[in-house]
């Protein structure tokens, strides 16, 4: 607007001032400002008092999307009723003995593990047997540690390659006795399969150094071991993400005494649906971890297997006896819950079953598993 007046003259009339033109033009430009920021329009047809637009404005709705349906795979894991895009049935897994001494921890590759067996052996110390179905890409694995018979049993019902380093007079008579698949690193002629760690050697000793890798096993793995199953070999346990039917209890932790050296503790994970470990070694909680990667290892279903446990008679060492075929009771956790079941081994030559209290196969959660195997009077607690 120009504040200063200016005059001009028309023909035939007065003269006047841009100024008041200017302020005529400005009410004009606020009025249609007013009637654009939301005062309504007069119906051009209805005079002064036309009716106010009823139009409600218009909003975008938007379609809900459907969840991905969960994939379908032709394929799964036997020993975790995982699914996969290709059959690894068919193939022989690998059991490998690792350590469990305290100063030998932490053992490697175990998170990769598809089931893990402890058990008790001299001294009241623990080793475990890490069950591998497709050990392709696990990379390190050890400590290695020497043979028992009962863990070669387990081992042959899973028509396992045996992996260890060294054994007991019982352990190698089953070896040798049963025909099986087996490398050993003690007494064989293996050494470009396996090395001794120098940080293990010198923290812990040599015999509790050896390790071993999946590349190297598979790359050098002798041509009389063959790699697949008899066409005629079922592992026989079934999974399923339902709950079994059945009495129930919900559960969130077990512990699961070996010795007066070795206890285990278990503790579900509700967001992760697994249950983490924690070992009670010598007088020290020791949390399960994978060396290779740092990380706690968890399972999707824990068992304990009560069977009778005992000391070899005469046996200097005082190794010890396990009862591995039979029958027996049980628990199983999974998902939160614990299940009482019984177990069921006819020969040394098939797989552990797990049944439900009317004999009837009992469903695993899909994913790993670990399993205690334990004397009849071992007390195991929960809650």
């Amino acid at each position: 607007m120009i504040s200063t007046a200016i005059y001009t003259k028309t023909q035939g009339g007065p003269a006047m001032t841009v100024k008041r033109m200017g302020a005529l033009l400005l009410a004009a430009a606020l009025s249609a400002a007013l009637t654009s920021c939301g005062k309504p329009a007069e119906d051009p047809g209805s005079g002064s008092g036309g009716e106010i637009s009823s139009q409600e404005p218009s909003v975008s709705v938007i379609a809900p999307i459907d969840p991905e349906p969960e994939p379908v795979y032709p394929y799964h894991n036997p020993l975790t009723g995982e699914g996969l895009e290709e059959d690894i049935s068919g193939q022989r897994p690998f059991a490998v003995m690792l350590n469990n001494l305290s100063k030998a921890l932490p053992q490697l590759g175990v998170s990769q593990a598809d089931v893990i067996y402890e058990i008790v052996a001299e001294g009241g110390i623990t080793r475990m047997l890490a069950v591998f179905q497709d050990i392709e890409g696990v990379g390190d694995l050890g400590s290695v540690r020497s043979a028992r018979d009962y863990y070669v049993s387990l081992a042959c019902g899973h028509d396992a390659i045996y992996v260890h380093a060294g054994g007991s007079p019982q352990a190698y008579d089953a070896l040798q006795g049963w025909g099986m698949s087996y490398i050993d690193f003690v007494n064989g002629p293996y050494g470009d399969m396996c090395w001794r760690d120098p940080g293990r050697r010198k923290t812990a000793g040599l015999e509790h150094s050896l390790l071993t890798s999946s590349e190297k096993m598979l790359d050098q793995l002798p041509k009389r071991i063959e790699r697949e199953h008899d066409q005629d070999f079922q592992v026989g346990w079934s999974f399923s993400k339902e709950a079994p039917a059945g009495d129930q209890q919900h559960v969130t932790w077990l512990t699961v005494p070996f010795s007066h050296y070795k206890t285990g503790h278990f503790t579900y994970n509700s967001d992760s649906g697994l249950y983490m470990v924690e070992q009670h070694i010598n007088g020290k909680d020791i949390p399960y971890v994978d060396g290779s990667t740092g990380q706690e290892v968890g399972f999707r279903n824990v068992l304990v297997l009560y069977t009778d446990v005992a000391q070899i008679n005469g046996d200097s060492a005082g190794r010890m006896k396990v009862r591995t075929t039979g029958n027996g009771e049980g628990l199983l956790l999974r998902d939160g819950m614990l299940y009482e079941i019984t177990w069921q081994r006819d020969s040394r030559n098939d797989c552990l079953s797990f049944l439900d209290q009317s004999g009837a196969p009992v469903s695993l959660g899909v994913g790993t598993s670990y399993i205690n195997l334990v004397d009849t009077s071992a007390e195991v607690s929960w809650g």
